[in-house]
């Protein structure tokens, strides 16, 4: 492979672009390494993917541009735009993501729900009624 895999992930408001080619298993978030990505637990959730890939993920460079949302939204966004982008570059993949996790390769299609006229600006709660 002597070409760029670009792709995408979505969760909620943030959005992640993941590109990858040959390199040596660097992974950059931001333009800053993963290994200064904090907090720790949304940095081992991006690292699933990689580490399920093995030795796949260390013949790569990988590079993801993400913003919108918030820390938990943008994990969740950059760890699907690798997995997708890892399936691609290596089909056999695909599987052992699935196995694993769905949400490796499938976008979570929930999002807030529009807020609504006369209600405090919330999309449900209803103003009380008082009739004594």
């Amino acid at each position: 492979m002597d070409k760029k895999i670009t792709t995408q992930g979505k969760r909620k408001r943030a959005i992640a672009r993941a590109t990858i080619k040959p390199g040596s298993g660097r992974v950059r978030i931001n333009k800053t390494d993963l290994d200064a990505y904090e907090p720790r637990l949304y940095r081992l959730r991006i690292l699933e993917p990689i580490l399920l890939a093995g030795e796949v993920g260390m013949q790569v460079d990988i590079d993801v541009n993400v913003n919108g949302g918030g820390q938990s939204s943008q994990s969740d966004a950059s760890r699907l735009a690798i997995g997708k982008a890892l399936a691609l570059h290596s089909p056999k993949l695909k599987k052992v993501f699935l196995e694993y996790d769905r949400q490796l390769l499938v976008a979570d299609v929930r999002r807030k729900e529009a807020r609504k006229p006369n209600r405090h600006g919330k999309a449900r709660a209803k103003r009380q009624k008082s009739y004594r």
